[in-house]
């Protein structure tokens, strides 16, 4: 027997069911009693203790307890069998039937035989069935009908009821499943409720949401289960009523009810359980998302409060009240800028208190941790309004005590200019001094605001923002006021005085000689001749009474004069001091506002995408070191610049002392052509012109990245200007060194500029010393090969080189102009050779041209003949050229000196004639008589003798007798060089190179002793062409004489129409008369102009700058 007492279910003994040995048929009797049918089954010996007790425990089972109270009623089908079959029945019927038993119905055996067998041994064998209730032994289905209504009877048994046990035992499947399944559901979400109730709330908003996302999809699976399951419910009620669907007139037995009801129930509580459910998990989530809402909004406030305290120290910060209006001005600018940063910090505030407002009104859980931070929030926003507020008012009232001391300033600045500027001789007279008076009259009378009032005043107004360096301004700037309504006064009774002087009328007297009557008292020739006379006589016994006191009454007034003149030189000193701050502070901005709207720009990630290819990770070649420079400038040039804002004079000593910060700008220099051409790919790109837009700037990017470079152009110009008015001042030295060391780094930088664009150079350019000069020239070769000179390609072009003199080498390169515009268009050089100091000669006159000179080495075997392109340039390069020579002399001098001391060398000077200076030239060469005669007997050239006399006074040639003699050769007077070696060079250097063989030579006279030059001149007369190859002038034209020809003619070229043609000599003397070439300056005065230093103007030394408008 089944002891397990876990109920049945269908699903568990359906093989057994399937047998149908016995069944519910869903009839019931008279009083409500179940009917269990036992329908004919031939095999029932067969079926086993526990299939018998599993299935009928399983059918007592189904009905409800009401119906198996009352007790079941049996109904044994056995007709067709024996008795044995309806003994064997009972038996089993009677030991183990599980439930209540209220009547047993038997269908004995229908044959004559057992049905007689089957009444006698029943009536034997009754005992031994013991039931206790009735066993009534029927012979006939009409029998049974007595007993139940055939409607609850199946088929079989005479009944109407249908019944099929296939679908019996599926929909039992079917019910027991859902209700387990619903069962599980239940206890599934009730397990879920106490995890969820149980479970404690994160403190951060990572794992508040991770758990409100865990929860919400297990909640979801749970909703999927539930559907399911009403899913299958309805199904399941769906089968049970399809026969009523079907046919409407059928009427369910009371299983099919019963199971219908319990569907329904099932469904019910299905739907109450996912309907509390929901309820719990509407709470659950709520408090989840205010959990959330509340972490959310602890952060935030965390954020926000530690933003309103950076705000507030920000704002501290914000207590200077500046030192200049234009420091006030960038200080409130400042101010006004971070209050946008401000405003929006208050708003996230108050906007985040506005949201713990609703989270209260939402009834959040948490309403008393939300309240106090949302009063705090408030509270704060409240405090840093108002403290802004005051630090805007403070700083508008530093700004306009700052503009009425401007003003003042101004004024007073004004005021003395207009003292400067009356002249004090116009004053002398009756109407000048009305006129000057009334001058200063309206001045004053239109000062307006422009005049401070009186101190206390001031003290009670600007109280709040007065510091001792502002107090002291204020009074610095009333004393000055002060002072200058002092000249006022003073001028104003003067010149009441002298407006208040009557006439005297005019009485014939005798002239007095000693009486000076032709100028007037201020005149500048009487106070000179004054001074003369007095200075040369004694004025105590020469000078006459009358004469004493008006030299008297001179000297006051020359004083008065000379005190104006310097007040007037202080003010426009003021003038230039002022013009150098504000433009230093106008340039920082500007900096400073590149650097922020532009290279700032670059690192925004909410631009990138703006940004082309071409200009992404290359900030720093765009704006090179203009960071340092911005700073520089910023932290520590401006600063020092306003500390000599009342003493100008002395403001060269700030530039001394920052000159080697200054050379920044070298590196600045340096990468502007990277910079340049950067901007010139990406100069229309999205990026520059919103970042322009939002500058709202007029001028492009390139503009703002030249500054730099007039920058540091405009200080010489500054300089220049305060060195003119600070002569006799004590910072005037100071001033001049500044000035020198500001172009040498302008030298420094464009020189380097060039040296950077040289290209096929092999070695290392540093290695050549220092870079001394660089220019443009024209270039002529020749070489000596063995006795013979040849002339390079005899050329009538020459080659156009831009030279670069370093200390230890010459290099020649040919300069490339460069496709662009701006620094694009910088050339680039060709290196084409160079040449070693060390074994160079130069020859400072060459060919009757006092613009070349030339360049030699190897005992002349290679010659370069240069020309500059000025007579002035010229000799700068010749004396640099010489400088290093001698230095390379004095150099081996002291080598030999070391090496034998006894054997020093003294040379006799030599003459000035063919100079030609090499430090290590050989010493003496044999060479014949003509040679010495042609060349002593050459004419009076640049080149000739030593002591040259004038052919002319009017001569363009003609070297002045009183001009030093040419540049010794042996600067030290080394011993050994004698005529002969000077004679050889003269020789050689005229040797191939007469007038009919060089076109560029102009040395032949006219008739009349004139000789003409190649350089430019202007025609005093017109002339007509007589051939086709002729040119034709006209009086005024501008003509260069280009070279002259075989036949006594000079090819002319004509500056002012652009043509070419000959013209003969003749006719030239005669056209351009006493007209002097711009070229022609001799040798002795090329060699006599003096001697320019390195930093002497060039005409390529400042080539860079030069079209750089500062």
């Amino acid at each position: 027997m089944q002891l397990d007492s876990s109920p049945l279910r269908a699903a568990d003994i359906t093989p057994d069911l399937k047998r149908q040995f016995a069944f519910l048929s869903g009839g019931r009797g008279d009083n409500g009693s179940p009917i269990i049918v036992f329908p004919e089954f031939p095999a029932f010996g067969e079926i086993t203790d526990r299939e018998f007790h599993n299935v009928l425990t399983y059918l007592t089972s189904v009905p409800s307890l009401s119906s198996t109270d009352v007790g079941f009623i049996l109904v044994i089908d056995r007709r067709q069998d024996r008795w044995a079959a309806v003994k064997g029945t009972l038996l089993r019927i009677a030991g183990s039937f599980p439930g209540n038993l209220q009547l047993v119905l038997v269908l004995r055996p229908t044959t004559l035989f057992q049905r007689t067998l089957s009444d006698i041994l029943f009536k034997f064998n009754k005992d031994e069935f013991k039931m206790k209730v009735p066993v009534i032994m029927l012979s006939s289905i009409t029998e049974l009908h007595s007993y139940i209504d055939r409607s609850q009877l199946t088929q079989e048994l005479g009944g109407t009821q249908e019944y099929c046990h296939e679908k019996w035992i599926s929909h039992r499947t079917a019910i027991e499943g859902f209700a387990l399944m619903v069962k599980k559901t239940a206890q599934t979400l009730q397990s879920f409720g106490t995890e969820l109730a149980e479970t404690e709330l994160p403190n951060e908003i990572q794992a508040t949401t991770t758990l409100l996302s865990t929860h919400t999809n297990k909640k979801d699976k749970m909703k999927e289960d539930l559907l399911v399951a009403l899913g299958q419910g309805s199904r399941l009620l769906e089968s049970i009523n399809e026969p009523v669907v079907r046919d409407p007139d059928h009427n369910m037995n009371q299983d099919e009810l019963e199971n219908l009801a319990t569907v329904q129930r099932l469904l019910s509580q299905l739907d109450e359980t996912e309907r509390a459910f929901d309820e719990f998990w509407v709470r659950h989530q709520t408090k989840l998302e205010q959990c959330l809402q509340l972490r959310h909004f602890e952060h935030n406030y965390r954020e926000v409060r530690a933003v309103l305290g950076q705000v507030s120290e920000k704002l501290a910060t914000f207590s200077e009240v500046g030192i200049s209006p234009a420091h006030a001005d960038h200080i409130f600018c400042e101010l006004t800028t971070y209050e946008e940063r401000v405003c929006e910090v208050l708003d996230r505030a108050l906007s985040l208190a506005r949201e713990g407002d609703e989270l209260i009104q939402n009834s959040h859980y948490a309403e008393d941790s939300i309240q106090p931070k949302c009063s705090e929030l408030r509270a704060i926003c409240e405090s840093v309004s108002s403290s802004l507020r005051a630090k805007k008012d403070h700083l508008l009232k530093a700004m306009e005590l700052h503009h009425c001391l401007e003003r003042a300033s101004k004024w007073v600045d004004d005021g003395i200019y207009l003292l400067a500027s009356q002249p004090v001789d116009k004053c002398q007279s009756h109407e000048g001094a009305e006129l000057a008076l009334q001058e200063l009259e309206r001045y004053l009378d239109n000062a307006g605001q422009n005049q401070l009032t009186d101190l206390s005043t001031i003290w009670t107004e600007y109280e709040a923002v007065l510091n001792q360096q502002f107090r002291d301004q204020v009074e610095k700037v009333f004393q000055k006021q002060t002072s200058m309504q002092e000249m006022f006064d003073k001028r104003r009774v003067s010149l009441k005085k002298l407006a208040a002087k009557q006439t005297r009328p005019v009485q014939p007297v005798a002239p007095r000689p000693e009486a000076f009557i032709k100028s007037p008292l201020s005149s500048p020739a009487h106070r000179a001749q004054q001074e003369k006379n007095c200075s040369e006589t004694d004025s105590g016994n020469n000078c006459e009474k009358g004469n004493g006191q008006l030299q008297n009454g001179d000297s006051n007034s020359r004083h008065a004069s000379l005190s104006e003149e310097e007040e007037n030189l202080a003010v426009l000193r003021r003038h230039v001091m002022n013009e150098l701050l504000e433009t230093e502070r106008a340039y920082v901005e500007e900096l400073l506002c590149v650097l922020q709207g532009y290279a700032s720009e670059m690192d925004n990630p909410a631009m990138v995408h703006l940004i082309p290819a071409p200009l992404q990770n290359k900030k720093e070649v765009l704006f090179g070191n203009m960071p340092e420079i911005y700073h520089f400038h910023r932290r520590t040039f401006l600063r020092e610049l306003e500390q000599y804002t009342d003493c100008p004079e002395l403001v060269g000593r700030c530039f001394l002392q920052r000159m080697t910060d200054l050379q920044i700008y070298e590196k600045y220099c340096h990468n502007k052509p990277r910079s340049e051409s950067l901007w010139r790919q990406c100069s229309d790109c999205a990026f520059f012109q919103e970042c322009q837009k939002k500058l709202e700037h007029k001028l492009g990017l390139d503009s703002y990245l030249l500054k730099p470079v007039q920058r540091i152009t405009k200080y010489q110009l500054l300089l220049k200007e305060m060195l003119k008015y600070s002569k006799s001042c004590e910072g005037a030295d100071d001033l001049q060194e500044a000035l020198t060391s500001i172009l040498g780094i302008l030298k420094a930088v464009n020189d380097s500029m060039h040296l950077i664009a040289i290209t096929g150079y092999e070695g290392n350019l540093s290695e050549l010393g220092k870079l001394l000069m660089q220019g443009s020239f024209s270039v002529w070769t020749e070489h000596k090969k063995g006795h013979a000179k040849v002339k390079d390609l005899a050329r009538f072009k020459p080659m156009q080189r831009h030279l670069f003199l370093h200390e230890k080498a010459l290099l020649f390169c040919k300069r490339r102009e460069e496709n662009g515009e701006g620094y694009e268009k910088a050339p680039s050089y060709s290196f084409k050779h160079s040449l070693n100091m060390s074994a160079v000669g130069i020859t400072e006159n060459a060919k009757g041209d006092n613009k070349k000179f030339e360049i030699w080495c190897n005992s002349r075997e290679e010659v370069y003949i240069v020309q500059a392109p000025t007579a002035e340039v010229k000799t700068t390069w010749v004396n640099e050229i010489r400088k290093v020579l001698t230095t390379q002399l004095e150099a081996c001098r002291e080598a030999s000196q070391q090496r034998a001391p006894d054997s020093v060398f003294q040379f006799p000077p030599v003459p000035s004639g063919a100079v030609s200076l090499s430090p290590f030239k050989s010493g003496q060469k044999s060479f014949k008589k003509g040679e010495e005669k042609k060349a002593e007997s050459c004419s009076p050239d640049v080149n000739s003798s030593s002591s040259p006399k004038p052919t002319g006074k009017g001569s363009p040639t003609s070297p002045d007798h009183k001009t030093k003699r040419q540049s010794d050769p042996t600067p030290f007077g080394f011993k050994g060089w004698n005529k002969a070696s000077l004679s050889l060079d003269a020789s050689e250097e005229h040797d191939g190179y007469s007038s009919a063989e060089d076109p560029l030579n102009s040395d032949p006279e006219d008739d009349n002793g004139k000789k003409l030059c190649a350089g430019k001149y202007t025609v005093m007369a017109d002339y007509e062409k007589s051939g086709a190859q002729d040119l034709s002038v006209k009086s005024g034209d501008m003509v260069q004489l280009v070279k002259e020809g075989d036949d006594g003619q000079w090819f002319v070229r004509n500056l002012s129409s652009s043509k070419e043609g000959w013209i003969t000599a003749a006719n030239l003397i005669t056209l351009i008369g006493k007209s002097k070439s711009c070229q022609s300056l001799t040798s002795s005065e090329g060699s006599g102009s003096g001697n320019l230093s390195t930093s002497s103007s060039c005409s390529e030394t400042y080539t860079s700058f030069s079209d750089i408008k500062p």
